[in-house]
């Protein structure tokens, strides 16, 4: 069993195969949290202190002063019982007053892991898992707390929502809900976030948890560029190999709220979970709230270890579908080879030039509905433009499956413009307060999809689209954040944000349901929406808008640390970059891009018959080592904001075979060695070159690493590809 109860004591602990979870319910009926770290047998109750602290105020029935929930580790704090901390939950009652009482009342202990309506969240068989749902009550409030926790033993994960429902005869307004909270007694702490920009996406900042809170999140109704809802707490010396850090995943995709803060004891408490700005949830009688997922996991041996359980959970228990276990086509995109002047013809010849180049697929991008000929107009109008195709989308998917491809499309369906049919007919179905000046981004307004009525209407005419044109993969993209929050038909502006998320995910779900052979990329100006809650819909996500193969090279170490690589939509652009204007060679644009859902996003027809053959090998290349690519334990060998060589590696779970990958980003006269220490290989053993036949001791790879060949000239790559002697590599 990975979740005990000891009834005499009501301790719960979680164990899994590496780790321990432990609570317990007090004399007081308070659930208190009690130990997160390395799996430990036995009673972590002598970890709490009892003490009179003054300002610290003490629950009525309390039997003395020492009793104070200002200072006890909790597994669900609440505003209004004498915690000045910063709270899980906030709610006022139908007479405007704030607070609540939450007190034990039951438990159920179940084989399989829970799920939840309408959100996406980890999924496992009865055999790989089991779910602690614990009630917790406040009487007079009448209102009901579920507290959910999902253990997959194996995985070395825990998961944990909340569902909140009001039993009692009046009204409630949530102001702040928050999934998961890990209290630590002790501990001197780094904090790691993932901050960023459009283009820039996912930079990692380590900084002190000192007193105060350390607090990151979106306002913008999506999970942004800006922030990652993602956030790692670490001890002081933890590094890649060594160290214990706890993390924290938001599987939403709305606005988050993660919060690190040190008390006046040095106590710290962890966090996440929703926004709680523009948010005032009403819950009437009878109703339910269900506080999105947070996937935590604990790791004794570093960052490495850490993002390991993550990459594993995502990939195989949270991304579903056809493609979740591999099989990604090789394509080639039309954006940044014709942006909008295109016709059928242009994507023909672009498929023809795919289908010589040994791809698997092209997508058309934007530009080939309504009146779209820039960004200015068109969106909402989903219907095919004919006239600039020259033909039908059928016509057209047609010609191009006949060669032997697959064909896509690029969709915005959360999007309108005003220059549009939809708006002229449908005005209200903008999300735009009245009597107010409207926010523009990009010419475009956000749909209001928090109302069944519209996120129905545009799934319609996104599924005659599919239904017509023989449609194999969609690239989704959302670009704009949300400012003029307003609906129409809500009976409170405060659940819009959330409903709008619900809508989303309704419209995900049954796209899921009814195209299960569809292929769906997640976009949103490429990384602005790079979270756990969208790879439940779609398992790999454009990564940054920024295709340059340097600055990929710290956008994708950033995001390794919580998504696997197989979720990280990549490909080689047109040198010199047509974002930030580098010149970088060809085979380095691989290097950078061959790490992730692998593509090509130029226009062939100008390279030379040199650069050509150079593409055919890549694709080649990345075909025969893809399983390795899609299912490897993918490690970080250096940090690309500090090394002169960006480096890492691709090691199947059972050893057999590793693909050591690395760009040089600096180069100098009479430049020094770089040696490149190698993680994931088995211990004791003896690794062979493909290419050169040198044979390598794993222990030396691993103490003392492996030099780079001196290269000249600007960012140079270097890839190399080892098999375990006495095995046969299925990539050999």
């Amino acid at each position: 069993m990975a979740i005990l109860f000891q009834s005499e004591q009501k301790r719960f602990t979680l164990h899994t195969k590496h780790t321990t979870y432990q609570m317990k319910v007090d004399a007081y009926g308070f659930l208190l949290h009690l130990y997160y770290g390395k799996k430990s047998d036995g009673d972590m109750s002598y970890l709490l202190t009892y003490a009179d602290r003054g300002f610290s105020g003490n629950p009525e029935g309390a039997a003395d002063r020492t009793y104070s929930l200002d200072f006890l580790p909790q597994e669900f704090p609440v505003q209004g019982m004498g915690d000045y901390r910063s709270p899980l939950l906030c709610l006022r009652n139908a007479e405007g007053v704030y607070g609540c009482d939450l007190r034990y009342k039951g438990h159920e202990i179940r084989r399989g892991k829970y799920g939840l309506k309408g959100l996406p969240a980890v999924y496992a068989s009865e055999e790989e898992a089991e779910t602690l749902a614990v009630t917790l009550k406040d009487e007079k409030l009448g209102l009901s707390v579920e507290l959910l926790y999902g253990v997959l033993s194996e995985s070395d994960i825990i998961t944990r929502s909340a569902v909140l429902s009001n039993d009692g005869g009046r009204d409630i307004v949530l102001e702040k809900v928050q999934s998961a909270c890990l209290d630590f007694v002790s501990g001197d702490f780094d904090v790691l976030t993932f901050y960023g920009k459009h283009m820039m996406e996912r930079s990692l900042d380590r900084s002190p948890a000192g007193h105060g809170a350390r607090v990151v999140g979106s306002r913008r109704g999506t999970s942004s560029h800006e922030y990652n809802p993602f956030l790692i707490l670490a001890d002081r010396d933890t590094g890649e190999t060594h160290g214990r850090c706890w993390s924290m995943q938001f599987v939403y995709s709305g606005g988050f709220k993660g919060e690190v803060e040190k008390d006046q004891y040095d106590q710290t408490r962890f966090q996440m979970g929703l926004m709680d700005e523009m948010f005032a949830y009403p819950l009437a009688p009878g109703e339910d709230f269900t506080a999105p997922e947070v996937i935590m996991s604990y790791s004794g041996e570093g960052f490495a270890g850490l993002s390991g359980n993550l990459h594993r959970c995502i990939r195989k228990h949270v991304c579903r579908g056809k493609y979740r276990d591999g099989g990604r086509p090789v394509l080639l995109n039309s954006w940044e080879a014709a942006y909008f002047a295109f016709d059928g013809k242009t994507i023909l010849k672009l498929a023809g030039e795919a289908k010589e180049l040994g791809m698997d697929m092209v997508v058309m991008d934007d530009g080939w509905f309504g009146e779209r000929n820039d960004d200015h107009a068109g969106l909402g109008d989903w219907h095919v433009n004919e006239k600039k195709l020259g033909c039908s989308l059928r016509e057209l998917s047609g010609r191009i499956h006949g060669m032997g491809l697959k064909f896509g499309i690029w969709v915005e369906p959360e999007m309108v413009n005003e220059n549009s049919e939809l708006f002229r007919e449908h005005p209200d179905w903008a999300l735009l307060v009245p009597g107010r000046a409207k926010v523009l981004s990009r010419d475009q307004l956000v749909l209001d999809f928090s109302r069944k009525e519209v996120v129905d209407g545009i799934f319609r005419k996104i599924c005659a689209v599919l239904d017509d044109g023989m449609v194999d993969y969609l690239k989704w993209d959302y670009n704009r954040s949300i400012a003029n929050v307003y609906s129409h038909t809500a009976n409170n502006q405060g659940r819009v944000l959330y409903d709008y998320v619900l809508g989303l995910y309704d419209f995900l779900e049954r796209l899921h349901e009814k195209y299960p052979d569809l292929l769906i990329e997640g976009c949103s100006g490429g990384g602005g929406r790079f979270d756990a809650g969208m790879l439940y819909y779609t398992p790999q996500i454009w990564c940054s808008d920024n295709t340059d193969a340097i600055d990929r090279l710290r956008i994708q170490y950033g995001t390794s640390f919580g998504y696997p690589m197989s979720a990280v939509g990549a490909h080689v652009s047109a040198s010199p970059n047509e974002q930030c204007g580098r010149r970088t060679p060809l085979q380095t644009r691989f290097a950078a891009a061959m790490t992730g859902a692998f593509g090509y996003e130029m226009d062939p027809s100008g390279l030379s018959e040199e650069e050509r053959e150079e593409i055919r090998r890549q694709v080649t290349y990345w075909k025969k080592h893809a399983a390795l690519f899609h299912n490897g334990d993918y490690y970080r060998l250096t940090d690309p904001s500090e090394a002169a060589a960006a480096a890492w590696a691709y090691v199947s779970e059972d050893g057999k075979e590793a693909l050591v990958a690395a760009v040089l980003q600096e180069v100098h006269g009479n430049m020094a060695a770089q040696y490149i220490r190698l993680q994931g290989l088995t211990p004791g053993s003896f690794y062979q070159d493909s290419e050169s036949g040198q044979i390598y001791s794993a222990n030396a790879l691993t103490d003392m690493g492996l030099p780079l060949p001196v290269m000249f000239g600007e960012y140079g790559s270097y890839q190399c590809y080892l098999v375990r002697l006495g095995e046969e590599a299925d990539g050999k």
